[in-house]
């Protein structure tokens, strides 16, 4: 059946609702370790190398819509100023797997930065900022609004989300790269984001995990010739059995929304359920970065 054009013109406040509350429930849902680690880069123990993980959503020049899930773009700026002088080297999933799986070196102090959900301010003010310091930064959109902006795209900061076209022009800079964050799991009604519903058999869990995600995976193939290596749980809800279907799905890696340091090894065991740090408004990036162990 063929679907009326998408005109998101005609509802702005409906889509920038939709888009605030996506951003909120998406980090409300997420579970916070409580415990500040110290210290990054090389462990203690030989050849382990704790990374730190950063996660954003949203980016807004207006000061009233910043917040908990929020930032300007001028935060972020500072946000790779700091960590720049300070030298830390920003990398990818991919980086990260070659490491593991064939020992590839990573940088003496590595950090990856994760946007969550494909806003399209990602476009107009994150990708950017990342040229200008050469910066590389982790995308992980989702597949559906990908989908339904590409086909009428407002190209609008509070509520667009990324399009087809946007994805390959920043993948083709060699700074951005794109992960899974499912087709359309990215909601909290029966199923909360990936996770397994009460009474769902395991075979009806895994069938469900491979039409969705495995949707956004082939679709990523098709429109980009590139197919992402590892998934980002909307909301950060996982379950027990989720990281093995995952793996047997191809995944290399999975990432959670756990506030916490990630002990990399040459075990591969070691990139599933990886820990982020939520980036909110309202703090510097000095006082940010000291408080999650970055000082």
């Amino acid at each position: 059946m063929l679907l009326a054009p998408f005109r998101p013109k005609r509802f702005p406040l409906l889509l920038c609702t939709i888009a605030v509350v996506a951003a909120v429930t998406a980090a409300a849902f997420c579970k916070a370790n409580k415990t500040v680690p110290v210290g990054a880069g090389v462990s203690a123990v030989e050849g382990e190398i704790k990374l730190p993980v950063i996660m954003y959503h949203s980016m807004l020049k207006e000061q009233k819509r910043q917040g908990k899930y929020v930032i300007s773009p001028n935060t972020f700026e500072s946000d790779l100023q700091y960590l720049h002088s300070r030298g830390y080297k920003t990398i990818t999933v991919a980086e990260l797997v070659s490491h593991v799986s064939y020992g590839t070196p990573l940088p003496a102090k590595p950090v990856m930065l994760t946007f969550d959900d494909g806003y399209y301010n990602n476009y107009c003010y994150a990708f950017p900022l990342a040229k200008k310091y050469n910066a590389k930064i982790v995308i992980a959109p989702i597949g559906y609004y990908t989908d339904l902006y590409t086909k009428g795209d407002a190209d609008h900061a509070t509520y667009s989300h990324l399009t087809w076209p946007e994805i390959s022009e920043m993948m083709s800079s060699g700074l951005v790269e794109f992960q899974n964050h499912s087709y359309n799991l990215h909601s909290l009604g029966a199923r909360r984001g990936a996770s397994r519903k009460r009474g769902e058999s395991t075979d009806a869990y895994a069938a469900m995990l491979q039409k969705d995600v495995g949707q956004m995976q082939t679709e990523m193939r098709d429109k980009t010739g590139y197919t992402p290596l590892a998934f980002v749980y909307p909301f950060g809800a996982s379950s027990k059995e989720s990281d093995q279907i995952l793996k047997k799905m191809g995944f290399r890696a999975t990432f959670l929304c756990t506030a916490k340091f990630n002990i990399i090894t040459r075990d591969p065991e070691c990139l599933y359920s990886l820990g982020r740090f939520l980036r909110p408004s309202g703090i510097s990036s000095r006082q940010y970065f000291i408080k999650i162990g970055l000082g």
